[in-house]
């Protein structure tokens, strides 16, 4: 058993994993200081109707955390991401205790005191004593090992580690710890209740400090040390421009760290003296930094020192990580991004210095820091993983599931290559009678295609043309596959993502499901076969794709059904799957290709004032989309059909309203369409 298998012997996408008990109705979180709360909020934000009971011996704490809870609630409610009522649910059936009686009845208890190891034993056979033998027990430690943690528990089997990470009410990583006590299904069961309550969850094996605290603990530790040779600001800068989001001091400073961080790296060594904490850790209680996007120039030789030592740290502890199976190479690089902010993943980081800088990196950093671990294996084999997309087989049909969270699971030209990778390499096997592609979580399917490199080609109706035209390669491929693509939309498809489904052999759905061509609000136009393929699919309902490709109107699972675009809705992502499976046993050998020939479509109405919602929409971009639809539907081949839409949207790239709403997205503002 490699690894991997270990790690994930059920399913890489969690949500195909049929859980052998319902979503929790009654929670308990203990510890109300600095992460219970948030913890508490986000189980009730996301599942509303169930009794939450916050625990901790100090009333002080908990008269605190319910006054958290509330101004998280009414921040919502003020930002418009949460209705009034919506807040209202949230915030009640919850109870604020000292005392452990009243969660007797819970489904779930999460511990969240202190990363202090007799406290924790004590709680834990506190809660024992009351809770049923069902109950499955958690806790949020970022560091001990469980087999510590849960060594006096009478029932360690339901128990393990879900490390959450700060803010635990949004940030959506959260480490789920696969032990040797710990039952399989349990491990499996919180794996599949944290992503279908939106959370990114990623199994580790238990191992000091899991995945993702590990890099992060020691590039702290890191900085730390790096005091002596530059200021906490010019530390914080270069972090901030070459890796993250925020600086790691800013960071440190807001979740109060110093303590957290020195008492990992102590814990840590045990596997080294070179994990030997900072000690100016103990002597600081708030570093001086400066905020996020504050100016400040760094010379180039202490910028050179504190990016080489920062990556250095980064890379060591991510060869360590793969090389002792603690983790896989997709969820590290993942992990970094989603819990950490990195702007890309370390092997990301590592592959676009190269071989030879980031040896370089690593050599300089050992010397520098003796006893730090290095790497073990080649470099190829470090990058020899997709980054974007889960591989599942069941049933000889391989399930491939965009996996990019942190974008709704947008595609790219790199996401396109790995979908069509893992179709070439199954399209020749036997083995396998097709595919399905699903998005992860329960919210998106895929939210469109990056705008990537479209800027750079704007204005030039050539290059846009090639731009749209190379970025359909995946599309093409599809098209000629004799072996059946089904689309299983489990949520949103927009953009790119709804002409993904389109352009599958078939397509199942959830009742949350939702299509639409957002593209007119960007001044462009879906150029990758929108304006075509419905229209050739499903020739009867052209007045409706009229209005999704003209005017963005979006539409729902039921009017994708009724056109015909669905060919079957389920309630929920497992169900989903399982449609899909039978549809591709169904379309064995019945693979239909988009067909050639003449279209008659609808005449094509449109307002004097064209408006998508209450946006005022470009008119001369809209009459090139129509331009581009009414072409497409005259050509007498699909190939020639398609390539009028590469034109159309090279000619739609040279106009005011694209360079508008491109830099409208960008900027993140309503466009303003002059003409």
């Amino acid at each position: 058993m490699d690894y991997k298998t270990k790690l994930y012997p059920t399913a890489f996408n969690p949500l195909l994993i049929k859980p052998e008990r319902p979503l929790p109705k009654e929670v308990a979180v203990i510890g109300a200081g600095a992460i219970g709360p948030d913890i508490g909020y986000y189980f009730k934000a996301a599942l509303p109707e169930i009794k939450l009971f916050l625990v901790d011996i100090v009333e002080e704490q908990l008269k605190k955390a319910e006054k958290r809870l509330q101004g998280y609630a009414e921040k919502a409610v003020a930002l418009k991401k949460m209705r009034e009522d919506e807040a209202k649910r949230v915030l009640e059936n919850i109870t604020y205790t000292t005392g452990y009686s009243q969660i007797k009845n819970c489904d779930l208890v999460v511990e969240a005191a202190t990363e202090n190891i007799p406290i924790k034993q004590s709680i834990f056979a506190q809660v024992e004593e009351i809770v049923s033998k069902d109950t499955i027990i958690t806790s949020n430690t970022s560091s001990i090992p469980a087999e510590r943690i849960f060594l006096k528990m009478k029932r360690p089997e339901r128990s393990t580690v879900t490390h959450f990470f700060a803010p635990a009410w949004r940030n959506p990583a959260v480490e789920v710890i696969r032990w040797d006590k710990a039952e399989p299904k349990v491990v499996d069961y919180l794996f599949w209740m944290f992503c279908v309550t939106g959370k990114v969850p990623i199994i580790s094996d238990n191992a000091l400090c899991f995945i993702i605290d590990r890099p992060w603990d020691n590039y702290c530790n890191e900085c730390a040390y790096l005091t002596t040779d530059a200021t906490t600001s010019q530390i914080d800068k270069v972090a901030e421009e070459e890796l993250v989001a925020v600086g790691p001091f800013y960071v440190i400073n807001m979740a109060r760290g110093n303590p957290i961080i020195y008492e990992t790296n102590l814990l840590q060594m045990e596997e080294g003296k070179h994990y030997k904490p900072a000690l100016i850790l103990k002597s600081v209680d708030i570093w001086q930094t400066i905020a996020p996007g504050t100016k400040l120039d760094v010379p180039e030789d202490i910028r050179r020192m504190i990016l080489d030592r920062l990556l250095g740290v980064i890379f060591s502890q991510s060869f360590d990580i793969i090389d002792r199976g603690i983790g896989t190479l997709e969820d590290l690089n993942l992990g970094l991004q989603v819990a950490l902010a990195f702007k890309k993943g370390p092997f990301d980081i590592m592959r676009d210095l190269g071989e030879k800088e980031t040896k370089r990196i690593l050599k300089k950093f050992q010397k520098e820091r003796g006893g730090f671990p290095g790497m073990k294996k080649s470099f190829a084999t470090y990058q020899d993983f997709k980054r974007h997309v889960l591989v599942d087989n069941i049933d000889g049909v391989r399930i491939i599931t965009l996996r990019r969270p942190q974008f709704m699971n947008a595609l790219s030209d790199e996401v396109n290559n790995e979908i069509m990778a893992v179709m070439q390499e199954g399209e020749n096997d036997p083995e396998v009678k097709g595919f399905i592609i699903t998005g992860y979580g329960p919210r998106a399917f895929c939210a469109g295609a990056e705008i990537g490199r479209f800027p750079e080609v704007l204005g030039n109706a050539e290059s846009s043309a090639k731009y749209t035209r190379d970025y359909s390669q995946l599309l093409h491929f599809i098209d000629q596959m004799n072996k059946p693509v089904v689309a299983a939309v489990n949520g949103m498809a927009l953009g790119g993502g709804f002409e993904l489904a389109l352009r599958s052999h078939s397509a199942v759905a959830t009742k949350n499901a939702t299509f639409q061509f957002p593209e007119v609000t960007l001044g462009i136009l879906p150029g990758s076969g929108g304006c075509v393929v419905p229209y050739r699919k499903w020739p009867a309902s052209a007045a409706v794709f009229h209005e999704m490709l003209c005017l963005a109107k979006p539409f729902s699972v039921k009017e994708a059904t009724d056109i015909g675009i669905v060919k079957k809705v389920v309630d929920n992502y497992f169900d989903m799957i399982q449609a899909a499976i039978e549809e591709v046993n169904n379309l064995q050998g019945k693979v239909k290709r988009i067909p050639d020939g003449k279209v008659d479509i609808s005449e094509i109405k449109l307002p004097e004032q064209p408006m998508a919602g209450k946006l005022v929409l470009s008119k001369e971009a809209v009459s090139i989309i129509a331009e581009t639809i009414k072409n497409a539907a005259a050509a007498t081949s699909f190939r020639d059909a398609l390539e009028i839409g590469y034109r159309g949207m090279g000619k739609i790239a040279c106009t005011e309203a694209a360079k508008e709403g491109i830099s409208a997205f960008l900027e993140k503002r309503q466009p303003v369409f002059k003409k």
